[in-house]
């Protein structure tokens, strides 16, 4: 069966190998490379607006007690961090990288958006704009925009965070078979004429050492259970390499190893999205086990799978050459709610781990938890700007020009100061 129209040729191959999501045909464009030896950057997104306070207890804090109520008690103690603030007890492993002088935390942190709706708040944490819809593309897309490095989305879609720039990946797990040999040198045959297609299966090929009649070249990072990995981008969807997921759904820490082998590669992606839901607590926020406590267990498996994956002997130094940012679109009410949760607030807290990150610290200009003191008379006020965090790392770690940030990458974000986060 052939076909001369684009449209059927695409049919065609998401059927023929089993596409569980096509990424853009943006992405199908060939990628640059980072530099090897270059700085990685990890942004995981925490979808729902996580309880900073829970996460990160100001227990030193006069009115802490008392304004969190039963959001305040934890089944096991929590973690210390300083005469003021610890980590819940489910954040062992970000407790290690605190003691290993690689993790600084960020209090009372947050957007200009102060509107508490997921829908904007969101697309201005990935937008980098002051506003809701004021821009259409990604932060990190912008960033990327105009040079040779690459990034890469770990699901299906690309987000908004990096939108704005052509060549940035996807890699997501699927359930569906693998491709048959034969049906894949038939499909190189076919896909010769269309330059985009053909380009991009045979970079998927390629990228797994594969030769005309193999697709079970190997490459590090392959998911568990012998089925290989997908590859990055649109190839790797085109190539349709893909590992089944438990259940349907790859946990967060099976994601990071991946994220981990793909930035390991010398010609890997300088800036990789992760990104988990399940943070909006309104209700049973207390129970341990329960849900809320087990996505902060995940949260730091999948932390600890970057570390893990980042810091073997293949990955050389790349941890040392790393910063991950943990960041949500908004923080939880001080007080709990009837539901025995949290509702929609205002500052939150924000994670930056690696190796590049002079860590071992808080930064947090405390505002209190006394009602008087709170944003409303109810969230915690936001007193450190989450765009300073992300001008920061561009500037500093990814070596941006300043000038370029403030103007284009994170507009109206000049006067916001450079924080102190990295190595020396």
């Amino acid at each position: 069966m052939t076909s001369d129209h684009p449209l059927r040729r695409r049919t065609l191959l998401r059927a023929a190998l089993g596409l569980g999501a096509l990424a853009p045909l943006g992405g199908l464009s060939l990628a640059g490379q980072a530099a090897p030896g270059g700085p990685r950057l990890v942004l995981m997104l925490l979808r729902g607006g996580l309880d900073g306070l829970g996460a990160v207890p100001a227990l030193g804090d006069p009115a802490f007690a008392e304004a969190r109520g039963a959001l305040g008690r934890y089944a096991q103690p929590p973690l210390p961090l300083d005469n003021l603030f610890a980590l819940h007890p489910a954040l062992a492993g970000l407790h290690t990288r605190w003691g290993a002088g690689e993790l600084l935390v960020l209090h009372a942190t947050g957007l200009g958006y102060r509107d508490r709706s997921h829908f904007d708040a969101q697309q201005v944490l990935e937008s980098g704009g002051e506003r809701p819809f004021a821009l259409n593309t990604g932060w990190l897309g912008r960033a990327l925009a105009g040079g040779h490095n690459k990034g890469m989305a770990f699901q299906s879609a690309v987000p908004l965070a990096l939108r704005g720039h052509a060549e940035v990946d996807t890699w997501a797990p699927s359930a569906r078979p693998e491709p048959a040999p034969d049906l894949v040198d038939r499909l190189q045959r076919l896909y010769a004429d269309d330059p985009a297609l053909a380009a991009a299966l045979a970079r998927a090929r390629a990228l797994r050492g594969d030769r005309p009649g193999d697709m079970r070249g190997g490459m590090p990072g392959d998911m568990p259970g012998g089925m290989p990995g997908n590859m990055p981008g649109g190839a790797a969807a085109m190539a349709g390499m893909a590992a089944p997921a438990a259940g349907g759904r790859s946990a967060p820490a099976a994601l990071a190893r991946q994220a981990a082998a793909f930035l390991a590669k010398p010609d890997g992606p300088q800036i990789a999205v992760l990104e988990m839901g399940g943070w909006d607590s309104h209700a049973n926020q207390v129970a341990d086990p329960g849900p809320w406590a087990n996505n902060l267990r995940q949260l730091d498996a999948a932390l600890a799978a970057l570390h893990e994956g980042l810091s073997t002997p293949a990955a050389g130094d790349t941890w040392r050459r790393t910063v991950v940012l943990v960041v949500t679109e908004f923080g939880r009410t001080v007080a709990i709610n009837g539901t025995q949760g949290s509702d929609h607030g205002s500052g939150s807290v924000a994670f930056a781990l690696g190796g590049a990150v002079r860590g071992g610290r808080v930064i947090a200009d405390w505002p209190g938890l006394a009602p008087t003191q709170r944003h409303d008379g109810r969230d915690l006020r936001i007193t450190t700007d989450l765009r300073a965090l992300f001008k920061t790392v561009l500037v500093q770690h990814l070596g941006l020009p300043a000038a370029r940030v403030a103007g284009e990458v994170l507009p109206g974000s000049a006067s916001l100061p450079l924080l102190d986060l990295l190595r020396g």
